[in-house]
């Protein structure tokens, strides 16, 4: 085994909308996550949980940011800091960090520290851009704003614990986009990120769609993280996510996208973190979405059929 995977657990909710998404990481362990990554070649190390307040024993309002609205943002400020100062320590011990999440909102710190010292391309396997602010959010949930906070976009460009140091724009690649706010719309359109939809993996398959986000993640940078949200994928496959939105990936779909970038990784060392966010047991089948996220996450190390 040649890669150790340090998997970070981050039972986070206070970005989402339902309660339930911070009994995630434990759904995804249960449903043999170290196994499927032992036979993927790696060596899993579990770092356990980070420990946080329930979101009931928290006022929401406590800490708002100087314009606009975002829920609990003291205790989003507070456990990305820490994701991010974990996944950094990961990558200066030589080995590969993997937040288990929780909401979506705790890639503001996969993604600041993984880029710390270096420049970081980003894929973004999501149904919902995640570029909302505080000002332009209608429903002040941080699940919805992680790409903006990365980005210093609004309020969150007054902090120091949000932006992703030197992250560009020109380095992140959406994959799979299906449910975007019209204000999203036009920020996507007047910026540098590209942005493959669920239309562009009809028209062109998902094999040539991933292949050219990878293209856009590796130009000039010194590694890839990846953000996987469950809800990328079709509310059939994955009945456990928060946001369900029709028309999304299917399973093969899903598994050749990260046995896609498994293959690049193996002939080029391209892959540097990874977040796996938003499964919610409350809401899932028979463990069904948790058992899906754990196969991905194996996939994309190398885990396959022959």
């Amino acid at each position: 085994m040649e890669r150790n995977v340090r998997i970070i657990g981050a039972p986070m909710d206070y970005g989402a909308n339902r309660r339930g998404v911070d009994m995630g990481p434990s759904a995804i362990r249960y449903a043999g996550l170290a196994d499927g990554l032992e036979r993927a070649g790696v060596e899993p190390i579990d770092d356990g949980d980070l420990s946080m307040p329930r979101a009931e024993e928290r006022d929401p309002d406590a800490d708002q940011p100087s314009s606009g609205n975002a829920k609990f943002l003291r205790e989003v400020q507070d456990v990305c800091t820490r994701v991010g100062d974990r996944v950094a320590a990961t990558l200066a011990d030589g080995e590969f960090p993997l937040v288990l999440g929780g909401d979506h909102s705790v890639a503001i710190g996969s993604l600041n520290g993984s880029s710390r010292g270096a420049d970081l391309g980003v894929v973004w396997f999501d149904a919902h851009a995640d570029l909302n602010t505080p000002e332009t959010s209608p429903s002040g949930n941080v699940h919805g704003m992680p790409l903006a906070a990365s980005l210093g976009r609004g309020a969150f460009g007054e902090t120091d614990w949000a932006p992703a140091p030197d992250l560009r724009e020109s380095s992140i690649a959406y994959v799979g986009l299906r449910s975007i706010d019209e204000r999203e719309r036009e920020l996507i359109r007047d910026s540098d990120m590209t942005a493959f939809t669920m239309s562009d993996i009809d028209q062109r398959g998902i094999s040539a769609v991933v292949e050219d986000a990878l293209a856009v993640a590796t130009d000039g940078t010194d590694g890839v993280h990846v953000s996987l949200d469950l809800d990328w994928l079709d509310p059939k496959e994955a009945p456990g996510v928060g946001t369900p939105v029709r028309g999304g990936v299917t399973y093969r779909e899903a598994h050749a996208a990260l046995e896609a970038l498994s293959r690049r990784d193996e002939a080029d060392g391209i892959l540097r973190s990874m977040d796996v966010v938003e499964v919610n047991p409350i809401l899932d089948e028979a463990n069904e979405t948790a058992t899906l996220a754990a196969e991905l996450t194996a996939s994309t190390f190398g885990k396959r059929i022959l």
